[in-house]
């Protein structure tokens, strides 16, 4: 016999004695010890009701544990009443340790996707049908340039059109969406269903990088052809130029009078082709460095030092112009990952092109800045007062052989912009009419 079965037969063996002592009592003329028996006897009875359905307790507060996910709770303080309690509790026990784990691992799974949408530099993004924010990472407050967003229709005082068109998005469906700042974002939307709410999923990338580097290529390849066949037409003009001066010079002037009209005329028609041959050779040797550029050598450079070195070579030119100069670096200790000649060659070309601005402009002024930007990424400032680039040159400045300048191969900031893109980083202009001009050299640090 176990202890369970042992406790409720002593229970009602007491129980039994208690109510025959209030019958004898009754009967014997004792009433009053009789009447004072029933609470004992009432208690003795719930207390047997109480012991017999501590099972149904521990049940329902089993089921109470799953139902507010409390795994904490034990089942151990009746297992002296037999075998069967000892199996029930421990049974109970697994399964509560079975649904911690699920928990556990469901809470791990959730973070780690959660650590993964906050470091990934695709903007995550969703919204339900009203439009309210339930997600959002930092690379999408970065890329819309934000800081916080509750419901997408905040989103009109930067961008008037796109809330509208995240919404009519379909999903599955991916779209170019040009921002007022330059970037090419790549928006792609997908929609879930959560406990019956339908819920879009939209994910944004700035592939404006990529872009840049398509294009990039695409002028690269082009430029290689272009020199490729001019080459091959021009190096045997100028070899059948120069042997057509020689018939020239030693079998027609002799015998011809040296004064002669025709022979002069002959001879500067021969010297002219030459010269703009030799010329074309050399403007299209000028673009080889364009394409076959050699990939930067990086080293840590330090920004004050880097930027200290290209105005001292520039300060003479600058002082004889009548330039006033500054630069300004803060902190002083900022380090960029980079190829110094590369560099000092962008920043050079850069400095350059304000000081030709400045030609027509009184009290002409550069300035040339290095800080942190957003997201820790380092940004040279280069900055003058001129009369600023037409709205529509702007545009196509960093195209290859396209220049403003009276003099100038058209290669220089195409060259600096591939350089930048070379070291992970970007170049952009901002250019409001009659204000300057600004360049941007963007570095991640």
């Amino acid at each position: 016999m176990n202890k369970f079965n042992l406790n409720i037969l002593l229970r009602l063996l007491v129980l039994t004695a208690t109510i025959a002592v209030g019958i004898v009592c009754w009967i014997g003329k004792y009433r009053l010890g009789a009447i004072a028996l029933l609470p004992l006897i009432g208690l003795q009875i719930y207390s047997l009701y109480y012991f017999i359905n501590r099972t149904n307790r521990k049940l329902t507060l089993f089921l109470e544990a799953i139902r507010y996910e409390d795994f904490s709770i034990r089942f151990s303080a009746d297992n002296n009443l037999g075998k069967s309690f000892s199996a029930l509790n421990m049974q109970f026990n697994e399964v509560l340790e079975a649904f911690r784990q699920t928990r556990a691992e469901r809470e791990a799974n959730l973070k780690y996707i959660d650590t993964i949408i906050q470091h990934v530099s695709v903007g995550v993004l969703s919204f339900d049908v009203e439009g309210k924010i339930e997600l959002i990472n930092p690379a999408a407050f970065r890329l819309l340039g934000i800081y916080r967003l509750r419901y997408l229709s905040e989103l009109k005082s930067t961008f008037p059109d796109l809330p509208n068109l995240l919404n009519e998005l379909p999903a599955g469906s991916k779209i170019l969406y040009p921002t007022p700042n330059g970037q090419q974002l790549s928006i792609t939307a997908t929609t879930v269903r959560l406990q019956g709410r339908l819920v879009k999923l939209i994910s944004i990338q700035n592939i404006h990088g990529e872009l840049q580097k398509k294009e990039l290529e695409a002028w690269q390849n082009l430029t290689k052809i272009l020199r490729h066949e001019i080459m091959n037409s021009v190096t045997p003009i100028v070899s059948l130029i120069g042997t057509m001066r020689e018939i020239v010079e030693l079998d027609l002037v002799p015998a011809v009078p040296p004064d002669t009209e025709a022979v002069q005329d002959l001879q500067e028609a021969l010297q002219t082709i030459e010269n703009r041959s030799k010329g074309i050779m050399n403007f299209v040797n000028a673009y080889r460095d364009y394409t076959t550029l050699p990939k930067p050598v990086f080293q840590m450079l330090n920004l004050n030092e880097l930027l200290t070195s290209v105005s001292n070579l520039l300060h003479s030119d600058m002082k004889t112009l009548g330039i006033q100069y500054q630069l300004h670096v803060d902190p002083l200790s900022i380090d960029i990952h980079g190829d110094q000649a590369q560099l000092q060659m962008v920043l050079i070309n850069l400095i350059k092109n304000a000081m030709d601005a400045l030609e027509q402009t009184p009290s002409p002024k550069i300035s040339v800045r290095g800080y942190f930007g957003p997201m820790q990424q380092v940004v040279i400032e280069i900055k003058d007062n001129g009369p600023g680039i037409e709205e529509e040159a702007i545009e196509k400045i960093f195209i290859p052989f396209f220049t403003t300048k009276k003099k100038g191969s058209g290669i220089g900031l195409s060259l600096s912009q591939q350089i930048i893109q070379m070291h992970g980083g970007q170049l952009k202009v901002d250019s409001p009419p009659a204000q300057g001009t600004t360049f941007y050299v963007l570095l991640n640090n």
